[in-house]
């Protein structure tokens, strides 16, 4: 019997290439538009979560019939929430902030079977960024690669440099759990389709 098909919900380019490294891709991208603001007293790990269902139970509003995957990345320092940087300066304040110390990075991922509740799982990676200058940062800034990052970077481009250790997953980090990902697909029956 013939899987439902995949939809992922997300047009992360990042989210698709990891997909493809483990072999999968989805059949549709269908991104979910949802307010991703903090609710008041929200830890880390419980926003990743949240959001991560909750796009993918929006998804599966209008791909009922599909296997609708989503995630979500949140990078926090304590309980401090290190959101997509509004604009340069806010991302100088985060690099600034993450210099030279360990942050946890949440990332939520959420699969909703046709006719079942969604299965989610939050997975947490530590990292430590080396020491900072303020002519790395700004290297850096220019590059323009914080864009649209929590934390205000992204493990996978010229920051890479900056990260000295990380405990957990790099997949995660990058947005999204492979070993996570391929139970939660196995869990709910999903074979890929043969050509």
């Amino acid at each position: 019997m013939a899987s439902p098909p995949l939809v992922l919900a997300s047009a992360s380019p990042r989210r698709i290439e990891l997909l493809a490294q483990v072999g999968i891709a989805p059949d549709r991208i269908v991104p979910a538009d949802i307010d991703e603001t903090p609710l008041k007293g929200e830890t880390p790990p419980r926003l990743a979560e949240r959001l991560a269902l909750t796009k993918a139970e929006t998804v599966a509003g209008r791909e009922p019939e599909a296997l609708v995957l989503a995630a979500d990345t949140v990078v926090a320092v304590g309980r401090r929430l290190l959101e997509k940087p509004a604009d340069e300066a806010e991302a100088r304040r985060f690099l600034a902030l993450l210099s030279g110390r360990n942050h946890r990075v949440f990332t939520g991922v959420a699969l909703k079977a046709p006719g079942r509740g969604a299965a989610v799982r939050v997975v947490e990676t530590r990292v430590s960024l080396k020491p900072l200058s303020d002519d790395e940062i700004t290297a850096y800034l220019d590059t323009g690669d914080w864009r649209g990052k929590a934390g205000g970077y992204a493990i996978q481009g010229p920051a890479g440099a900056f990260v000295r250790r990380i405990v957990g997953s790099h997949p995660a980090v990058m947005g999204l759990p492979l070993y996570e990902t391929v139970q939660l697909l196995r869990g709910a029956g999903w074979r890929p389709a043969r050509p």
